[in-house]
């Protein structure tokens, strides 16, 4: 073999991967098509650090989330990655949001999550005098990260290890041989291949592609384009806000509502919302005509908005497994060797909280390897 492990993908999932991998194995290839790391999701989010309550009991996106929150919080620290334990509020403002309230804090405490307090009005207050809220949930352990510094670091770090990082290079056929992969990769229209024991799909937005080159067609694999877009609030408001404000989710909704997020820079910005993407084809636009309907929705917990503070910010793409009207769908992270692919490891639908478990999801990769 040419080499023994390549990671396809460097967002901030495949960094990990290959800054996890680096300190176990040698002859580590990571491979993405764009001119740099973290491109497409990983640099289009709220970047936030999840404490892991929506997800059900005992799923992947549940543990790992609960675990990589840890793991992320402690790299962040020994690094020195700039990063803030702001808290967040899940706020209700009517008797029925109260009932979807309550079903979230025992999903907190059946998830593992031990930090939720519920606060009355008053406390509210204390926490954050300008918001409209009758109820909260309060989650002190949520976060923000600096996500363009936390895919340095994990860069730096795999290359540090020995990791052979190349960019500009886009796979385009994989094909199975006795103890593992022939891989054909396009550089500036120019084609040539290698062979490698071990190969991790982390390809995001093309996870199902790839898994498909290698003969993988599984249609539970899918993977359906969300775009998610983002208005800045502007005029000085983030100097009324403390924490990260969400509303209590639609059950039915793919995302989790329109909320307020502070950076690390403490620039307060509204979002995502989520629209389904039919052609899957990438647009990072955001629409000024949803300026509106961002207002509306934030207009019911944050009182001081006005239409004129909302600026277009930025919009993402997820990779989710469901479509429109589907029901949750779990993390797929899988050594395909029932398939008949061992040591062909594939990440699909790897989303929100996808940045939080980044770590955790790598320490899996490596467990997987066989």
């Amino acid at each position: 073999m040419d080499t023994n492990i390549v990671i396809i993908g460097a967002g901030v999932v495949g960094l990990a991967i290959a800054q996890e991998l680096s300190k176990w194995f040698d002859d580590v290839y990571l491979i993405e098509k764009n001119t740099t790391f973290g491109q497409e999701t990983s640099s289009r989010n709220s970047e936030v650090i999840h404490s892991g309550i929506y997800y059900p009991k005992g799923s992947l996106k549940a543990t790992i989330c609960v675990e990589g929150k840890k793991l992320l919080y402690d790299y962040c620290l020994q690094k020195q990655i700039a990063h803030k334990k702001i808290g967040k509020l899940v706020v209700s403002t009517n008797a029925s949001e109260d009932t979807i309230l309550y079903s979230i804090l025992q999903q907190a405490q059946n998830n593992n999550v031990t930090d939720a307090q519920l606060l009355s009005l008053d406390e509210i207050k204390q926490l954050e005098p300008h918001i409209n809220a009758t109820t909260a949930l309060y989650f002190p352990s949520t976060g923000i990260v600096d996500s363009f510094s936390l895919m340095k670091q994990l860069e730096n770090d795999a290359i540090n290890q020995g990791v052979q990082v190349l960019y500009k290079k886009e796979i385009t056929a994989i094909r199975k041989i006795t103890n593992g992969y022939e891989l054909t990769v396009n550089e500036n229209d120019e084609q040539f291949s290698f062979t490698a024991s071990i190969v991790i799909n982390a390809g995001g937005l093309y996870a199902d592609k790839i898994a498909a080159m290698v003969g993988i067609h599984d249609l539970s694999y899918t993977i359906h384009y969300w775009k998610g877009e983002y208005f800045s609030v502007t005029n000085g408001k983030h100097k009324l806000l403390n924490h990260l404000i969400y509303p209590t989710p639609n059950p039915n909704n793919t995302g989790l509502g329109i909320h307020a997020t502070l950076d690390i820079n403490s620039r307060l910005k509204l979002g995502p919302n989520a629209l389904y993407l039919n052609t899957k084809i990438l647009d990072y636009s955001v629409n000024k005509d949803h300026l509106e309907s961002f207002y509306n929705a934030a207009i019911k917990f944050l009182p001081f908005i006005e239409l004129h503070d909302l600026q277009p910010d930025q919009a993402g793409v997820r990779p989710k497994l469901q479509k429109p009207g589907d029901t949750f769908r779990d993390f797929i992270i899988c050594n395909e060797t029932n398939k008949g692919f061992k040591n062909f490891i594939n990440l699909i639908g790897i989303e929100s909280p996808g940045l939080t478990s980044c770590l955790a999801i790598a320490k899996k990769v490596k467990k997987l390897i066989q």
